[in-house]
């Protein structure tokens, strides 16, 4: 049997065999679930991190699933959490405080490589993960989503982002809950203030990511892991309150 048939039955073995847990993490009185894939094969070794945030009246789970057989491939790790309020992500009671604390429970328990972590997102979660991706561009090395475009409300501060991060937008030329037009604006808009942001047209392409979601995946992550940062991660502590 050829080599590389070997290695490709071993990853696939080990993605079966590695399972999705159901894990949460504590915020002063809340608690909030996430859902955590590690692969069977990582060493000791600090691996990356992936945070990917579900869609609309999804969960973190729905978003988890499809990454599974390329980190077990790639050897990362993936978390997905729920957003408070499944229909749609808001900041700043979903973030980027929340997501801190999340990677700090998952450092807790696996060796992170914090100069590697990423944001991915889809639809509702798209625009969420841009959002973060620009407030807390010190601590996330790269973000790529699907499905989404930079919201328009508030963004003129998010673009005096301390660093430029690494961004890529993967949008269908036949979406029609987030229009092409929307992914291109966002690209012009972030371009013009020094951010470099790669947009990829799917043609013919609708909203739907699951069924081509191997394809994407791949794409992104070919994206996201030629990003690092060149310092120690930091975390732009903000001076608003969470809401409750």
């Amino acid at each position: 049997m050829p080599l590389i048939s070997v290695a490709a039955t071993m990853a696939i073995a080990a993605a079966a065999s590695a399972k999705v847990t159901k894990e949460v993490v504590t915020i002063d009185r809340d608690k909030r679930p996430y859902y955590l894939f590690v692969p069977d094969s990582l060493d000791a070794r600090p691996v990356p991190l992936l945070i990917v945030l579900h869609g609309s009246g999804r969960d973190g789970k729905s978003l988890v699933d499809p990454w599974r057989d390329l980190a077990s491939r790639e050897g990362f790790i993936v978390a997905g959490p729920d957003a408070a309020d499944r229909r749609a992500w808001i900041a700043p009671d979903h973030g980027p405080a929340f997501l801190y604390f999340l990677v700090e429970a998952v450092k807790a328990k696996h060796a992170i490589d914090s100069r590697r972590m990423y944001l991915f997102g889809h639809s509702a979660g798209a625009g969420f993960g841009l959002t973060m991706a620009l407030m807390e561009s010190e601590y996330f090395a790269a973000a790529a989503v699907h499905a989404g475009a930079l919201q328009r409300e508030g963004r003129d501060q998010l673009l005096n982002a301390r660093r430029k991060i690494p961004m890529a937008i993967f949008i269908g030329t036949r979406d029609p809950l987030v229009p092409l037009e929307a992914a291109r604006e966002s690209r012009d808009v972030l371009t013009t203030r020094g951010f470099s942001l790669h947009l990829v047209q799917m043609a013919d392409h609708d909203h739907n990511y699951y069924q081509p979601a191997p394809a994407i995946n791949q794409q992104a992550w070919d994206f996201l892991k030629s990003a690092m940062l060149a310092e120690d991660p930091r975390y732009q502590i903000y001076s608003y309150a969470q809401r409750r």
